[in-house]
């Protein structure tokens, strides 16, 4: 119950602070920033020394990229009946195709499964984040025009190689052979406890609710994709892998999470179709909630 009162708490407190416009139009940047570059390494080397690498992991491992590809060929089908602008087609992909699976899903495996089965869920946001940083960024810069010309693969080596997040995991992927890291623990738990509240409340800070009755019918198919498909993708690559227990688990409940808040921003700030991006995030977090209950019993039943 705490960690419901938790998320409710923040996520309420950003849209009642920006409501009443206390805060700078961009200070959700500066939230963003302590979990980018401290909350999130420290949970990579808080947990990830302690993940046991067996045929479990390998459904987070492969989890993202299918839910991406079922993305792709869910809007081509899709795409074929509506001929969508190519705005409209990318950023419905980039939210379909991604997930809020740390500033929104950490919290919520924490608050369904408890905190110490975050390591289940750090691979899958992981995978997640390197497929934004690649297939994501460069779907979303080659439908623009504005940075086309920067698109290399050099550009997409750096964002990857210099997001703190990704070098936590991997210090922690190559250290956590040759030392002991849990002296940090208590010092890393401390750092953890910090991102659900500070990951939540820029989430409110940046709920937005316009238009909706210009593009709902756009938000309800990215919805149905996100918040029922994928899942559903991962729930039967788990039956086809016999994968068992929390780590399968988890890894279908955070495909259930809604759209990828910065890929969301990315595609908006590139003039992809930007009143559907704020609003499929702000309601995908909101109907997320009903849907990852329903998959969280489910889960249970069949696992």
């Amino acid at each position: 119950m705490t960690h419901f009162l938790l998320i409710l708490i923040c996520i309420s407190t950003g849209v009642v602070i920006s409501l009443m416009r206390i805060l700078p139009e961009n200070a959700h940047k500066s939230v963003n920033a302590w979990v980018i570059y401290v909350a999130l390494p420290a949970l990579s080397l808080r947990y990830i020394p302690e993940i046991e690498w067996n045929s479990q992991v390998l459904l987070s491992l492969i989890g993202p990229v299918i839910i991406w590809l079922g993305a792709w060929l869910f809007i081509r089908i899709y795409d074929k009946k509506k001929q969508l602008s190519k705005g409209s087609r990318t950023a419905l992909l980039v939210t379909c195709g991604l997930g809020n699976t740390s500033f929104l899903g950490l919290p919520m495996v924490a608050a369904f499964f408890g905190e110490s089965e975050i390591r289940h869920a750090i691979i899958f946001d992981q995978i997640t984040f390197i497929i934004f940083s690649t297939l994501g960024v460069i779907a979303v810069l080659r439908a623009s025009t504005e940075r086309s010309e920067t698109l290399s693969f050099t550009y997409i080596l750096k964002k990857v190689l210099r997001f703190p997040p990704f070098i936590g995991c991997v210090i922690a992927l190559l250290f956590s052979h040759f030392m002991d890291f849990s002296p940090m623990n208590p010092l890393l738990d401390k750092l953890v406890a910090t991102m659900s509240p500070m990951a939540l409340f820029s989430i409110g800070l940046q709920l937005k609710f316009g238009a909706i009755k210009q593009e709902w019918k756009l938000v309800s198919v990215g919805l149905f994709y996100k918040l029922l498909i994928a899942p559903g993708l991962v729930l039967l690559l788990a039956l086809l892998l016999h994968s068992t227990g929390n780590s399968a688990k988890i890894s279908i409940f955070e495909a259930g999470m809604s759209s990828h808040i910065t890929a969301s921003l990315l595609a908006s700030q590139h003039g992809l179709n930007p009143r559907y991006c704020s609003l499929v995030v702000g309601i995908g977090i909101i109907t997320g909630f009903i849907t990852e209950t329903g998959w969280y019993f489910l889960l249970g039943y069949l696992f």
